[in-house]
């Protein structure tokens, strides 16, 4: 390996890097945009699975005929879904490190997904400060969209969150 260090790793011994997950306070830039990869493909399993655990007994979600019968091709899926896929795609960048999650406001599913749709995320950084309550950390809210595999919009919540106001010190201790 070069002497330079990778891009998203940080160094932790002679010929040893560790990835760096989450942001610090620091590096939460408003306006910044994060593109969250790898895209995700919903499948039917995971479809299936999420109603069962849920007990959504809704026919849009589970019955073709019923979907058929009022205009929809093929079943919904769960927006509960959709939005854990969404939102999951963005913690390993944006908040890896919170000790906490604070709100998840302004929730909107704007396009129906499908069993075999690909959906991306990104996160947009809108406010970050540090909380007066607990210094240590930082809040900060975030806008995130999820998209389909045609670019359409499908879902867009903002999600606020606790990251530690000192990321070097939280890695070190944590071995993150």
């Amino acid at each position: 390996m070069s002497s330079g260090l990778l891009p998203g790793f940080r160094r932790i011994a002679e010929n040893r890097v560790r990835e760096v997950i989450g942001l610090s306070l620091d590096e939460c830039a408003i306006g910044l945009v994060i593109e969250h990869r790898p895209a995700r493909t919903i499948t039917e399993a995971e479809h299936v699975h999420v109603l069962a655990l849920m007990g959504n007994e809704a026919p849009v979600h589970s019955d073709l005929d019923f979907c058929r019968k009022t205009g929809h091709e093929q079943v919904l899926v769960c927006g509960i879904l959709t939005l854990n896929v969404v939102l999951g795609m963005t913690v390993r960048a944006t908040s890896a490190m919170t000790s906490g999650n604070l709100a998840l406001d302004d929730v909107r599913y704007e396009h129906p997904v499908h069993v075999g749709d690909t959906l991306h995320a990104q996160s947009t950084i809108l406010a970050a400060r540090r909380s007066r309550s607990r210094p240590e950390r930082g809040i900060v809210a975030c806008r995130v969209e999820g998209h389909n595999q045609n670019d359409q919009r499908v879902l867009s919540c903002t999600r606020t969150f606790f990251v530690p106001a000192d990321g070097g010190s939280t890695r070190d201790t944590t071995g993150y």
